[in-house]
């Protein structure tokens, strides 16, 4: 193994013209880490926003971007005892970012063993959008088997696993998405549809347990009267005023994703057991993404965007 890799870097903030590929060191594993050969990493709205510098009050330059990857164990560091080298991995890294690299550093708690029924592209297209729906179906509104959760953007990257595990949970799951995506909605096996360019959706639900917004602005508060006194609206796009749900009796939340390899590892579990799917819609080579991230940017409907490395 050499003792230098390729990675996608930024040594300032802009359009897709600051990302370079370049030669950096291979980083090496300390305690309780591993060092992993990335061999595909996914695309997030988060890679163009951190790119743009939106996220420069918690991110530092240089910076090497990716969030999501899947790839093999190359070394493993002190510490670790149920990971070795040759095992495949999938994970979310979060703001430090790396997966658009040839290596990439993991800590343990944030890397899981890859579902055995997907290959490396399919995994890489996994972790943000699972964990995000995760997170917020299960550690924050707790959805319970006979609830009604609407999901916005039904066919997006978190949305759509949102949809399914929900399902999995036993919800009723109203999705709200575009006509051309309505197919698409209903394979995740949604149980209402809702066209949000025809259908205003207050105007046709009500007394709903949970709202998983994914879109913000005036949808985040649109969403509030649709909640039956009790429920909860978390949104991961918007940025709710406080006591916003007061009026209305509800909670209204906003949460970040965080990295849990302990997560990923029951989503993998639901994968092989092929309750939980994905959707890769564009695949490109490393050399192109700068393009990957454009295209990421420009927004693609449903399914998921990954680079092989």
């Amino acid at each position: 193994m050499s003792n230098v890799m390729q990675a996608a870097r930024i040594h300032q903030y802009g359009d897709s013209n600051v990302v370079q590929i370049e030669s950096i060191p291979v980083p090496q594993p300390k305690h309780d880490e591993v060092l992993v050969r990335v061999r595909a990493a996914g695309l997030n709205p988060v890679d163009w926003a951190i790119r743009q510098g939106y996220l420069q009050a918690v991110t530092s330059l240089p910076l090497t971007l990716g969030w999501d990857l899947a790839g093999e164990i190359v070394e493993v560091g002190s510490g670790i005892s149920d990971l070795k080298v040759g095992d495949e991995v999938y994970a979310m890294i979060q703001l430090r970012g790396g997966a658009f690299a040839e290596y990439v550093i993991l800590k343990r708690n944030e890397v899981a063993k890859k579902p055995a029924t997907f290959n490396f592209v399919q995994a890489a297209s996994v972790p943000a959008g699972a964990l995000t729906a995760w997170q917020v179906l299960f550690e924050t509104a707790n959805v319970q088997a006979g609830q009604k959760v609407l999901i916005h953007a039904a066919a997006g990257g978190v949305g759509a696993f949102a949809v399914q595990l929900a399902k999995e949970r036993q919800a009723f799951v109203i999705g709200t998405a575009s006509a051309a995506n309505e197919q698409y909605v209903r394979e995740l096996c949604a149980d209402q549809f809702i066209d949000y360019q025809t259908t205003r959706f207050e105007d046709v639900v009500k007394d709903v347990d949970v709202v998983l917004d994914t879109v913000g602005n005036d949808t985040l508060e649109r969403s509030y009267g649709v909640v039956k006194k009790g429920g909860i609206v978390v949104s991961i796009a918007g940025r709710p005023t406080q006591g916003a749900g007061g009026p209305y009796g509800i909670r209204v939340l906003r949460i970040e994703v965080e990295p849990s390899g302990e997560q990923l590892t029951k989503i993998a579990a639901l994968i092989d057991a092929g309750k939980l799917k994905t959707l890769v819609s564009q695949v490109f080579p490393f050399a192109d993404v700068r393009q990957a991230i454009e295209a990421s940017h420009a927004g693609h409907g449903r399914g998921k965007i990954v680079v092989e490395i």
